[in-house]
């Protein structure tokens, strides 16, 4: 694969899609168990939307890595190994979307294992790791102005 330049479009979409996932979360009843649960459509709402949120995550850095340096990378927990060694991403970043990218393989293949309350507890404790990656990303992108085509 031959690197070529990150699509801001691309960027700015998939960007996009993750803040309005976590808007749609965050307007979920999380501050207790009991008013998570008082609802079934809330547990299938959180799950769709972290999903989501997360696979638009791990998107916009295959897309980084796919233009960016012609690396391409089939498993979502690749990506993050591929950030680090390229140094889009510090250690400890790749290690947290690594362990997103396994949840959100769990969420797709191992539905039934996940319980309302571990949903709950991600979506009401852990909405800040993707934003940061999020952020990480983005700020890269921002730092290589050279990288990225600006035509829509």
């Amino acid at each position: 694969m031959t690197p070529s330049q990150l699509r801001e479009k691309v960027i700015a979409d998939r960007t996009a899609w993750v803040r309005s996932m976590l808007i749609s979360i965050r307007s979920l009843p999380l501050e207790s168990r009991e008013a998570f649960r008082s609802d079934p459509r809330n547990v299938a709402a959180a799950e769709s939307y972290l999903r989501r949120a997360l696979e638009a995550l791990l998107d916009l850095g295959r897309h980084i890595l796919a233009k960016g340096f012609g690396e391409g990378v089939g498993e979502y927990k690749e990506i993050a190994r591929a950030l680090e060694k390229q140094g889009v991403l510090q250690e400890q970043q790749a290690a947290v979307l690594r362990e997103l990218a396994g949840y959100r393989n769990r969420m797709v293949h191992f539905y039934l294992e996940i319980s309302s309350e571990e949903l709950q507890e991600i979506c009401g404790n852990r909405l800040a790791d993707i934003e940061n990656l999020l952020d990480s990303l983005t700020h890269w992108v921002v730092q290589h102005p050279e990288m990225v085509d600006r035509e829509l």
